[in-house]
């Protein structure tokens, strides 16, 4: 199977290549993402392999000077396979059926690359290829975000997303260099021999954490995605969130919990928790916040990317515990929502879409009552919104569900100060499901249900045919890997045995246990139970209701009369997307988010409208705005001033330069 998939990568490659001359006509632009489908097909069955068969190598007849370029398909890659595989397909059968003409180049051709350089990132047995590999999947992400420079917040967006893409570059290839050096090679073989240890093991992490957290979305260096996502097509977009994130999330997973070998202390775990807690409850409070159907979404994709890193911290955080069994309960909470976010996002981001193209709008305060004019997207899309609230019998419940049971479990570690931190991490935890619950509300509500408030959402018409299969599918998985959490479990117990020595707690085929004789989660049960309930409140609804429907205008503060063309009344009079969110705004989003609010009262006597200013401004963004323009413009001064040195002067430079190298590899070599 190992073989198919590098074959694949090259296809892909291949098919990027090509698509400059596909591009010219539909038919060749379908046969691109058509080809895409097929691929996200194989990806999926290569990981099913992999999680069934053992671990498998390949060397490439080609690579660097120093040596062949390494692939390697283990359990742990494998699950990683799943969600980019569900991902591309959806996604690309999205694209596909978006189709009514030739596409640029400049897009179409990136995005066989994108996948590629994914694919080739989970498979890298080396330094080398994972960085070419994440290079490559930088660089053709950047080139699809950029495909618009029309708009200057476009091209905004792709300035700032470049900036990150290169910083975690950098931050990679400074700490494959450190391990590395004490491995004497790049392969993963060699770095598991001769893991870092002392204040090497440290850099490296950070590095890695900085690297890999940048590039998936973790406070403070997720100032990128609410920027870069709205920027890009719907189906980019889905893949980003949905695929490139948890790919980010793998590289930090083979670091941590592979590469930088099995003993490690306890407070490994302990940053990845704190950005956790932290990325979790700012992304939530974001969206529900934000007003961009696309923004709104990304950064949900920060509060989950956030939840999963808590249950990695807790299960690096358990592993120097020495707790095996709770490390398997906080990996398989991590890596079960990983894959449910993957799958719920890209439907939530392809939802979007497709109401981008039958509304022509993002913005929440021109949508409305699409579930009429848009019942198969709006169905699927509250699938959707339920799993990313954390409903059950939904698939995002299951995984936050053992992210709890982990958090409560933490007390069983002796040490004082982390018994300490994990309470506090539960409560913030726990605040951002509340929060990410309340945005879910307002985007469904305010997209899908009351009416329309413009004319082109109440004349809304829905895509069928591939785009329409593109909604179902994850729609579909969304419900069933809600009501199988136990199946993806056992699934996923080679990968879990590889990371913590033990499998996942077990409750049974159907269910998933928090430990030995602790709290378990039935989801057919609780499916059957919450139907029941509906069942029996709609039976109760009809049978105290009289009979026949009587359609009338809803009271609205007193203004029901409208004119003779709003017989329902003014469709502006329904709550606002910053009605929805005023009280949150006022009561978390002064402290976290510097929001605003000012109104602005017309003198006495005049007939001008009263004025409402509202808003908020993430302190990440503005650090990045702020401070680090000025500290750039400093040092830009700074450098400036060597193109007024002598010859003598550059070249006393160069040689400090060199016996400065010289030294430290001689205080390397001498460690």
């Amino acid at each position: 199977m190992l073989t198919a998939l590098a074959l694949l990568v090259g296809a892909l490659l291949a098919l990027g290549v090509a698509a400059l001359a596909l591009a010219r006509s539909a038919a060749g632009a379908k046969t691109v993402h058509g080809a895409c489908v097929g691929a996200g097909a194989v990806l999926v069955l290569g990981g099913l392999a992999g999680l069934s068969g053992g671990a498998t190598a390949l060397d490439l007849p080609f690579g660097p000077p120093w040596g062949a370029m390494r692939l390697a398909l283990d359990p742990l890659a494998a699950w990683f396979l799943l969600p980019l595989g569900i991902v591309a397909g959806c996604a690309s059968l999205f694209a596909l059926g978006g189709i009514h003409g030739p596409v640029p180049a400049r897009l179409l051709l990136p995005w066989p690359i994108f996948l590629a350089g994914m694919l080739l990132t989970v498979l890298a047995a080396d330094g080398f290829t994972l960085l070419l590999g994440f290079e490559a999947m930088s660089l053709a992400s950047w080139a699809l975000v950029a495909h618009d420079t029309a708009e200057a917040e476009n091209r905004r967006a792709a300035r700032i997303y470049l900036g990150f893409a290169g910083f975690g570059g950098l931050t990679l290839v400074l700490a494959l260099g450190l391990s590395a050096g004490g491995a004497g090679d790049v392969a993963f073989a060699a770095l598991r021999e001769a893991p870092p240890d002392g204040w090497r093991a440290a850099a490296v992490f950070a590095l890695v954490l900085a690297g890999a957290g940048s590039k998936a979305g973790l406070f403070p260096l997720h100032v990128w995605l609410p920027l870069a996502h709205p920027a890009a097509p719907s189906h980019v977009s889905a893949a980003m969130s949905g695929a490139m994130t948890k790919v980010a999330l793998y590289v930090l997973v083979r670091f941590a919990f592979d590469l930088m070998g099995a003993a490690q202390p306890l407070w490994l775990g302990m940053p990845l928790i704190a950005l956790g807690a932290a990325s979790a409850v700012i992304g939530a409070l974001r969206a529900a916040l934000e007003e961009d159907a696309k923004t709104l979404l990304a950064c949900s994709t920060v509060e989950n990317v956030g939840l999963i890193a808590i249950g990695l911290g807790l299960a690096l955080a358990f592993r120097g515990a020495d707790l095996p069994a709770l490390a398997a309960l906080a990996t398989a909470a991590a890596l079960l929502h990983a894959l449910n976010h993957a799958v719920f996002k890209t439907l939530l981001f392809l939802a979007a879409g497709e109401v981008l193209h039958g509304a022509l709008s993002r913005r929440l305060d021109r949508l409305g009552g699409l579930i009429h004019r848009m019942p198969w997207t709006a169905w699927a899309a509250l699938a959707g919104a339920g799993a990313a609230a954390a409903l059950p019998p939904l698939s995002g419940f299951a995984s936050e569900w053992l992210l709890l049971q982990a958090l409560l479990a933490a007390w069983r570690v002796g040490d004082l100060a982390f018994q300490i931190g994990v309470a506090a991490t539960a409560a913030l935890a726990a605040l951002a499901a509340a929060l990410a619950a309340a945005a879910m509300v307002r985007f469904w509500g305010l997209v899908f249900l009351g009416r329309p408030r413009s004319p082109r959402a109440a004349g809304a018409e829905e895509s069928g045919g591939a785009a329409r299969i593109a909604l179902l599918v994850p729609a579909g998985l969304t419900v069933l890997l809600g009501l199988l959490p136990g199946v993806m479990l056992d699934l996923a117990e080679p990968a879990l045995r590889q990371l913590s020595g033990v499998a996942a707690p077990r409750a049974g085929f159907l269910a998933v246990g928090a430990a030995d004789g602790g709290a378990r989660y039935w989801p057919l049960a609780a499916a059957l139970l919450l139907a029941a309930a509906v069942g029996a409140a709609l039976w109760a609804v009809r049978r105290r209701a009289p009979p026949g429907i009587a359609r009338g205008p809803t009271w609205d503060c007193g203004f029901i009369a409208a004119p003779a063309h709003l017989p329902f009344g003014d469709p502006a009079t329904q709550p606002s997307a910053a009605g929805f969110a005023q009280p949150l705004r006022r009561m978390l989003g002064d402290s976290l988010l510097a929001a605003r609010e000012h109104v602005t009262m017309p003198p006495p006597g005049s007939t001008a409208p009263a004025r409402l200013d509202a808003g908020f401004r993430d302190p990440a963004l503005a650090a990045l705005e702020g401070p680090l323009p000025r500290w750039r413009d400093a040092v830009a001064a700074q450098a400036e001033r060597l193109r007024d040195l002598s010859i003598r002067q550059c070249l006393g430079l160069s040689f400090g330069a060199v016996v400065l190298m010289l030294a430290l590899l001689a205080w390397l070599e001498a460690r």
